[in-house]
């Protein structure tokens, strides 16, 4: 590990009874980085992250957090860094600086000047309870960071909150990162994790790769991917799954999306292929690799 090493982990297993829901997991995370955790509902994001706080003991392995380990120094972890939970308790009676005053007493210092940043100074009169969703998500980052901390841990912070909310929410995680703050952050958005600089994908407990998205839509995916258009789509998802060649396919809006695998295919073969099961009048265009094929072709099934 080293001096800018924030997060290291090796081999952390965590077993509830005979349920195992963190399965070997290594990694390290650098200061400044924003990394993500992708993956389904129970797949171990929030129980990883919990242990990285020193809330839950693994029951195997090592993990340390600003140099601090993880069982024998969650009491000088807890100060040091700022949690924002997927339910994060906001105090709904009270107004915004309240909230923030509060919090900021709890960490025995007085208000870190937050509001501006994230985008709630001219709100601080209002309950929290009178703020909607995407200005309920802004209060709790204030929170998490009114005592700046130099590590952020987000449990899928934007659930349930608009497409604009949560891009305004990114840009102030990347303006934090690019002042050196380090961000760890779970989600099962597509289009949040491509805003990581690297990126774990995980399911089952077990973390499946972690690197930059790019990287990993280079070297994860099996081939190719194609957009296919035709009518009627279902029918045509199926003929699909059954072209040799093809590894995958999914619907994607009012059209199929197909990778298939290296050197089998190109646009013609993929139309003659269709053709030749009933779907003359096809179009097939090339495609961007996405993080879903990533997903797909390293569990098996879609998020």
């Amino acid at each position: 590990m080293t001096a800018e090493t924030v997060i290291a982990v090796e081999g952390l297993v965590k077993r509830f009874s005979a349920f195992t829901a963190v399965d070997g997991v290594s990694f390290t995370v650098g200061r400044g980085e924003v990394v993500g955790y992708l993956g389904p509902n129970g797949c171990g994001k929030t129980t990883t992250i919990r242990i990285l706080l020193g809330l839950l003991r693994p029951t195997a392995g090592s993990a340390s957090v600003l140099g601090f380990d993880v069982q024998r120094d969650a009491e000088r972890i807890r100060p040091n860094v700022g949690y924002m939970s997927q339910r994060f308790a906001l105090y709904e009676e009270l107004t915004v600086a309240e909230n923030l005053a509060f919090y900021a007493g709890l960490y025995g210092r007085e208000r870190h000047d937050v509001a501006e940043r994230v985008g709630v100074a001219d709100r601080l009169d209002m309950r929290a309870g009178a703020l909607s969703g995407g200005w309920r998500q802004r209060l709790a980052l204030g929170i998490a960071l009114v005592h700046n901390p130099p590590l952020l841990f987000l449990d899928e912070p934007t659930s349930g909150v608009d497409p604009e909310a949560r891009r305004a929410f990114w840009d102030i995680i990347y303006d934090l990162a690019a002042e050196g703050t380090t961000v760890f952050v779970s989600t099962h958005y597509m289009d949040e994790a491509e805003h990581c600089h690297r990126l774990g994908i995980m399911n089952a407990g077990r973390l499946l790769a972690l690197d930059a998205p790019h990287v990993l839509k280079a070297t994860r995916v099996a081939g190719p991917a194609w957009d296919v258009s035709a009518e009627p789509l279902l029918p045509l998802l199926e003929a699909l799954g059954r072209v040799e060649g093809v590894a995958n396919v999914s619907l994607l809006g009012d059209h199929a999306h197909a990778v298939t695998n290296v050197g089998t295919h190109d646009a013609a073969s993929l139309r003659a292929a269709l053709a030749g099961v009933g779907f003359g009048d096809v179009v097939v265009r090339e495609a961007e690799v996405t993080l879903e094929d990533v997903f797909t072709a390293l569990a098996g099934r879609r998020v």
